[in-house]
């Protein structure tokens, strides 16, 4: 057995130049698989890790993942808003730990603008029940001397080159600007007239977070004075400083995160929330609304596991039509095999081994370029996108997809052996004319 695997090896590696083509095509394919394969893993890990310790988010009635996506991601529209009665009350169920309100709607070159409370920093948490950190500076003050504050995530400072005490002016709805122009904004519709002094700098997090600026819910009150219905009114401008004379306590805020003292009572909390007779209201568990998402999202993610499993198909196919076109000149050199004693069922096992051997290298040397692609790119799809790969230990559908490969590669060989199987030694030493 020995003998015959030594042969395959250097029968392979003197045909090099042929099989070498083979060799990209399985490494390409296998690059691709593997990849992909970990790039579904870390994205939908890194959704579920965007919120943690938050057993509800709650707001108007709506879509549960719409009021997720807005609410966590800031993606998608402005939903209806829900009454700070409505908060207060919930703050007052006996099984509610701690109810935190968020605003949404504004937004800085296009990052979106998070109104809340300093209780944010303290109970919002990411991946593993992580709190919030602050990198520099400090959570702003939640009273009116501290009223045009704000904290920073990590990708705003990065990308817009901010530092402590920088002063930033706020836009009305969510504006798609240029996040690296750095020159002033369209003051069409900016809060130009009340600018905000950077006080704080999160740690990264890889969620929204980054890309996020956290100001107080009094300063949204505060630059909205003498606006109706999205517009300013003409000469209604309040100057900042008289702002702060004004009630500043909002009525209605985004949606709310709500933790609660037993997880045993998200059930109960929930009722009461969908039920309010007040208010048309919706509680969302975070972990239900994502896997509503992913169910969305799988049709996606399946349409590109097929893609790669169509291009790695391709290249075992490419491997059959390369053996099969070299069995023609091997007539020859397997007769003399079969001359000097080899067996059928040695050039069986030849054949399939060389495909074997070539698929291995194949496989390998793919995992090795996937590796060094995704070491290489993952700063980038941190900052670009948030999403960070994880260079650990191989998941075990990345193994069964390599695996697949070389099973493949294994019953394509075999085809192009049983065909050599069959050759007569006549067949082989005779000449064709």
């Amino acid at each position: 057995m020995n003998s015959l695997l030594s042969l395959a090896r250097s029968s392979a590696w003197n045909r090099r130049s042929t099989l070498v083509w083979v060799v990209v095509s399985l490494a390409l394919a296998t690059a691709l698989l593997w990849t992909l394969e970990r790039l579904r893993h870390d994205i939908r890990h890194s959704f579920s890790q965007s919120v943690s310790g938050v057993d509800l988010i709650v707001g108007a009635r709506s879509s549960p993942v719409q009021l997720m996506l807005f609410s966590v991601f800031h993606i998608g529209s402005v939903p209806q808003s829900m009454s700070m009665d409505s908060v207060h009350k919930l703050a007052q169920h006996r099984s509610v730990s701690w109810v935190v309100p968020l605003s949404l709607g504004d937004s800085h070159r296009g990052f979106p603008v998070l109104g809340t409370t300093p209780a944010f920093f303290q109970h919002f948490a990411y991946g593993d029940k992580q709190p919030l950190v602050l990198q520099q500076g400090a959570v702003f003050a939640d009273t009116l001397d501290g009223l045009y504050e704000a904290v920073i995530g990590a990708e705003v400072a990065r990308k817009m080159g901010y530092g402590l005490g920088q002063s930033i002016t706020l836009g009305h709805g969510m504006h798609d600007h240029d996040h690296d122009h750095k020159g002033e904004a369209d003051q069409a519709d900016e809060h130009a007239d009340k600018p905000f002094k950077v006080v704080g700098i999160l740690v990264p997090t890889g969620t929204p977070v980054d890309r996020s600026v956290q100001v107080s819910l009094q300063a949204l009150e505060a630059i909205h004075l003498g606006w109706v219905a999205g517009t300013p009114m003409p000469g209604g401008q309040i100057p900042a400083d008289q702002a702060r004379k004004f009630n500043l306590e909002p009525e209605e805020v985004t949606a709310a995160l709500v933790g609660l003292k037993s997880r045993a009572a998200v059930f109960n909390v929930q009722r009461f929330v969908n039920f309010d007779e007040d208010e048309a209201l919706m509680g969302v568990m975070p972990a239900v609304a994502l896997d509503e998402l992913w169910s969305v999202l799988g049709l996606g993610e399946n349409a590109l596991l097929a893609v790669s499993a169509l291009v790695a198909l391709v290249s075992v196919v490419s491997l059959v039509a390369v053996v099969l076109a070299g069995l023609n000149e091997r007539r020859r050199e397997l007769a003399v095999l079969r001359a000097v004693g080899a067996a059928p069922r040695h050039v069986l096992g030849l054949l399939t081994l060389e495909g074997v051997w070539v698929t291995c290298a194949g496989v390998v040397m793919g995992v090795l370029l996937a590796h060094a692609g995704m070491a290489l790119g993952t700063p980038w799809l941190q900052q670009s996108l948030g999403i960070r790969l994880q260079l650990a230990a191989p998941l075990p559908t990345q193994l069964a997809l390599a695996g697949a490969v070389l099973l493949a590669g294994l019953l394509a060989s075999l085809g192009p052996a049983w065909r050599a199987y069959r050759l007569s030694l006549a067949d082989g030493l005779s000449l064709r004319v």
